[in-house]
Order: structure tokens, then sequence, then C-alpha cells
């Protein structure tokens, strides 16, 4: 096994522990990045591809992306905004009045939440009369968020903002970051900014696509160059560690897909609770930590491949329409994975406005309005938000009612 790993073609150094000590996961090629939606009107200006591969390190375990992009790129302009999504609204509602409840925030309370969107999830905090701020590094979006009463730093988060900041409001009760943990290149920096800026008996909670969700339920179009990290427990422990601060809990959440909601303080400040050992174990007993978990990852993305290339050469060959709903990042990961066979796909219907009149990353197919998805009515739909499938199929029940039928691509190809 060792003279495998030092032997490997090209060794990556892992961001977090240093080592190089790597092994291959997966390959998706080059890609463009998943939220760069063209207007019409940009089609002849040029649109870089990156290479997107992931590999895991052989000694702290923690899966990565190769390349990375300057964060800068992805995410000063962004189109995603969370509020379109009444499924992340709902969840957001919840996790607020639990968070509330269990640390017992009030108006004296501080609450932080890293890359904070459109503020969707602190306006509950505001509402409840928490005192809170937002970091979010897209202008726009961060503007939406101020007019819906939300206060949010337009910047990057890591350790000079936390300083900074800590130095003008002091440190946090809690610090949440939700989808954004993975973003962080620098993952160092990024948990030690949460360490400068929370309270001695303050809390950090981290909502996170799970790594072990993603291997197993072969989630392979949650990678894109936003994600650089997907991240399973067994590498988080002695991350938190080198920056004082233990991992105290862990909770199994059904969003995304499968996600992991953790629970971090400074070190000593709560007790360690079963969950993390109990985690830990299974993640063990799962072999995250061998080579073998890995190596089959990639062969169960390409039968997801060409199964979906199949369906839709089938599909074109009987003269049946297909397109697809959800103008989603991991949409343009499938999408651009299965390449030219995708562009016989009529149009991607999506709901936020911000996406409609757009065009699909790579492929160039256009982004309409949800209510065309019965309007135009296709056979099938290829639902690229499959993580809010029962969202989406109870809004479209008229496109269903009139025999449309959706296509759920992975982690094998179903039709609803």
């Amino acid at each position: 096994m060792d003279q495998l790993i030092n032997n490997m073609p090209e060794a990556h150094r892992c961001r977090s522990c240093g080592s190089t000590r790597s092994l291959p996961v997966i390959d998706l090629g080059l890609q463009p990045l998943a939220n760069n939606l063209l207007r019409p009107e940009d089609l002849g200006k040029p649109e870089p591809r990156f290479p997107l591969a992931v590999f895991v390190c052989a000694d702290c375990w923690l899966m990565q992306i190769t390349d990375t992009v300057p964060p800068v790129d992805l995410f000063s302009d962004y189109i995603y905004f969370s509020s379109f999504s009444d499924a992340m609204l709902k969840h957001a509602k919840v996790a607020v009045e639990k968070h509330v409840t269990e640390k017992k925030l009030g108006k004296d309370s501080f609450v932080i939440e890293i890359a904070s969107n459109d503020g969707y999830l602190l306006k509950n905090f505001v509402q409840a009369g928490v005192p809170c701020l937002g970091f979010e590094p897209a202008a726009n979006i961060a503007e939406v968020a101020r007019e819906n009463g939300v206060e949010t730093h337009c910047e990057f988060f890591g350790k000079e903002t936390a300083s900074a900041l800590r130095n003008q409001k002091g440190r946090a009760d809690l610090i949440l970051g939700n989808n954004v943990f993975a973003h962080a290149p620098d993952t160092n920096d990024f948990v030690g900014g949460v360490a400068e800026l929370l309270k001695p008996d303050g809390w950090v909670v981290f909502e996170f696509p799970y790594g072990v969700e993603m291997i197993e339920k072969v989630e392979f179009d949650t990678i894109y160059h936003e994600h650089v990290y997907y991240f399973t427990l067994t590498p988080l422990i002695p991350l938190f560690a080198r920056h004082g601060m233990d991992i105290f809990h862990v909770e199994r959440l059904p969003i995304h897909g499968g996600s992991l909601r953790l629970y971090a303080c400074q070190k000593g400040a709560e007790a360690v609770r079963p969950t993390v050992k109990e985690t830990l174990d299974t993640e063990q007993n799962l072999g995250v930590t061998g080579a073998a978990y890995y190596q089959r990852f990639s062969d169960q993305a390409a039968k997801v491949r060409s199964d979906l290339i199949a369906f839709l050469a089938e599909q074109k060959q009987a003269g049946k329409r297909v397109a697809a709903y959800g103008a989603s990042a991991k949409g343009s990961t499938l999408l651009n994975f299965i390449g030219e066979a995708a562009s016989s796909l009529e149009f991607i219907a999506d709901r936020s406005t911000y996406k409609q009149g757009r065009l699909s990353p790579g492929l160039h197919i256009p982004i309409v309005s949800a209510a065309e998805l019965a309007v135009r009515a296709p056979d099938f739909a290829v639902l690229l938000v499959w993580n809010f499938a029962e969202e989406v199929m109870s809004q479209q029940s008229a496109y269903r009612q009139d025999g449309g039928r959706f296509v759920i691509p992975l982690p094998e190809l179903t039709i609803r």
C-alpha cells in the first residue's frame, strides 16, 4: 500500500495536514464553473474549463479536489439564492429555533453566520430578537440580505477578518456555517478564524454534505469547483484539534442528499457526546481509512453516466422530448460529465428568476421559468435537483398529471 501511494504519478499535498501521500478518487474531466450561467450575449466570449478531480489524503483521509479556482472568481457575483427553495427556508427556520433553545440565546447573545447568502437563515434570529451578523462575499447577494434587514459584511471569512471583527464586536456565542465549510480552500485559516471569534463557552455549528453519503449513494454530481472538500468526520477531528477545538456532537440530516451537522467548541468546554465515537466507528467499519472504499466510486459514477446517455439516446430515437429541471451546480457537473449526449435536452426549468433567460455552463442549454415545464410539456424531465425531489414533484403536479415524468439519474436511473 505505502509503495503504491508514494509512487503515484501525481502526488497531491493535503490542504489540511500537509501530507503528500494521496490516492485518486474520481476524475470528472475538464469542466466549466458550475454556477457560471451565461447570458445569450456572452456566447462569443471565452468559457474556461478547469480539471475537476478528487483525491483522498492517505494520512488524514480528507477528500479534496486536485485543482482550485480562486474564490474571488467563484463567489464575488453569485446567482444562488437560498430563499428560492421552500425546503431550505423551512430547514433554516427549524434549525434556528433549535439553536436558540439549546444555546439559550437572547438579546445579549451574538450570532455569526459565514456565507449567510440572502439572509434566509439569519432573518429568523432577527425576528427572535437575537443580535446577529452575516459574512457574505457576493456583493449582489449581500445587498439583498441587507434589504431584508440582516446586517451583512461583504467579505471572505478567515483569520484576518475574524480578528478584525472580534476587535470591533467581540466574540460570538454561536458561529454557523451552512454549506460553506467545504468551499474554503485554506481550511486551516477558516477553522483558525472560527476559533479566534468563538467565546470560551461558544458553539460552532457547521452543516455540509456528508462524504459518506456521497460515496454510498454515488452522488458524484455534488463535486464541483466551489466544493474543495468532501468531508467525513474522521479527518475533521485532527483539523479542529489543531486549532484548540473539540468536535463534541454530530447529527445526520437528510437535506442535500445526506448532510452532517457538526458541533464544535473550545477544547474542554463541552463533554464529547457518544454521537462522535459512534460516527467514527461507523466510518471505520465502512472503510473510510482504506483505499478500497474510494476505488469503486469512479466505476459507479461511470455506470450512472452510461445509463443516462443510453436513456437520452433511446428517447431521441423514439421521438420523445426530454428537458431537465433545476439549473443547479450539481446539474452542471452531471450534464458536462455526460457531454454531447446532454445537448438533446430542450431546456432546463428553474424557479430562480436570477437564472431564467441564461444558459447552462458548457452545454448552453436555455434556462426557463419553472412554469414552462407544464406549458411545454416534454415527455420526460431529468431532475437535476434530486435532493429536492419531493418539493419539485409537488410543485409540478400539473406537469405530472398531464403525463410528464421525472427522471432521477442517481444512484441509479429511475422514472417517477
